[in-house]
Parts: structure tokens; C-alpha cells; sequence
């Protein structure tokens, strides 16, 4: 019998461009409804795909807090949200809400 490996999907690893990401955090902004935390998750995944010592270089917030708010498990500001996004490159946008 053949033992098969498996391995935890890391989507960090499959987001190679500014569009990979783009497409990822828009997936995740249409799957999340309101859940806050899935959102702040989806950005720490983006955050490691680019770096997250780069991260925290270009906005000025210590790595662990980084990793600690974009966890899933923090509590980021808007703030700190609008900077991660600047950061890495994405730019949030708003659109009316289509009726059922």
C-alpha cells in the first residue's frame, strides 16, 4: 500500500502578482458577508505572500503586532487596515449593493 503525503494548503503561495491578490482579497470580501476577522486573515495571507518584514518596513507597524492583527484572531483598526492595504499595493473600492 502506498502511503500517500498531504500538506496544509497555504493560499500564501499561490499568489504570485498584484492581481493574484487583488482577486483573492475581492473573493474573500464576496465570501466573508460580515465577518471582520475573515477579512483581517485574508490580508495576513497577502501580507505573507509579499513579505511581512517588508510589510512592516513600509508601514512603520512592528512585525508580530502584524501578524497578530491580521490573524484572523486580532482586532485591527481601520486604520491599520487602510495601511496594510496601501502597503501592499490594493486599492479598496466601494459598490452599490445589488437586491435580492
Amino acid at each position: 500500500m502506498t502511503t500517500l503525503k498531504l500538506r496544509k494548503w497555504n493560499s500564501a503561495e499561490h499568489l504570485k502578482t498584484k492581481e493574484d491578490m487583488a482577486f483573492y482579497l475581492e473573493a474573500c470580501l464576496q465570501e466573508a458577508g460580515d465577518d471582520a476577522a475573515f477579512i483581517a486573515k485574508a490580508l495576513g495571507t497577502i501580507a505573507r505572500a509579499q513579505g511581512m518584514s517588508q510589510l512592516s518596513r513600509d508601514t512603520g507597524l512592528g512585525r508580530e503586532s502584524l501578524y497578530k492583527a491580521l490573524s484572523g484572531e486580532g482586532n485591527p483598526s481601520f486604520a491599520t487596515i487602510l495601511k496594510v492595504t496601501s502597503a501592499l499595493g490594493i486599492k479598496l473600492h466601494a459598490q452599490p449593493m445589488q437586491a435580492n
